[in-house]
């Protein structure tokens, strides 16, 4: 595994998936991941943004999609 790469263990795809199904959502994180995404970017200013599968890492914080 490189550096920066997550390991989700089948335990946490479950947690991942009940947060997901949350109606809790960061509206503007939201609408910037999208943002993000479209323009197919992975990284950004350096690695303070990482996009990993369903997860955004975001300055020590975990966002999921």
């Amino acid at each position: 595994m490189e550096k920066g790469q997550l390991l989700i263990e089948e335990a946490e795809k479950e947690i991942i998936e009940k947060i997901k199904k949350s109606e809790a959502k960061d509206d503007k994180m939201v609408k910037s991941v999208e943002e993000i995404k479209k323009t197919g970017v992975k990284v950004l200013r350096n690695n303070k943004w990482q996009i990993e599968d369903e997860l955004v890492l975001k300055e020590k914080k975990i966002y999921i999609l």
